[in-house]
């Protein structure tokens, strides 16, 4: 068990392709022994973006603060608010986007054997 702050953890650029887009690793399994799940925190500067992409695992979204879009596979934008849940099914294209505000959000990703 472990306990500690998001600020503890070190922010990273975010993927290839991404614009003004940070990740902290929360949880892994190579720092924290989670077997089944990785857990992380995405921050989206204002304007900021992730690339439009697609990869075989799912994701689970939790907005915490800001505002933006998320994008579906056939383009379709809709907005994100706090407290907006997003699920990304394996296989589908996606994207988020920061508003004015910039966004802020915590992404779960199972890992695959």
């Amino acid at each position: 068990m472990k306990l500690f702050h998001w600020t503890d953890v070190t922010k990273e650029k975010a993927e290839a392709g991404a614009k003004d887009t940070y990740v902290r690793w929360l949880i892994t399994k190579e720092k924290d022994g989670a077997e089944n799940f990785a857990m992380r925190l995405f921050e989206l500067e204002p304007g900021g973006h992730s690339p439009f992409h697609d990869h075989s695992w799912e994701h689970e979204v939790f907005i915490l603060e800001g505002d933006g879009t998320v994008t579906f596979p056939d383009g379709t934008e809709k907005t994100l608010k706090p407290w907006d849940i997003v699920w990304v099914p394996g296989n589908e294209k996606h994207n988020f986007k920061a508003g004015e505000k910039g966004l802020k959000f915590v992404c779960l990703i199972p890992y695959l054997e």
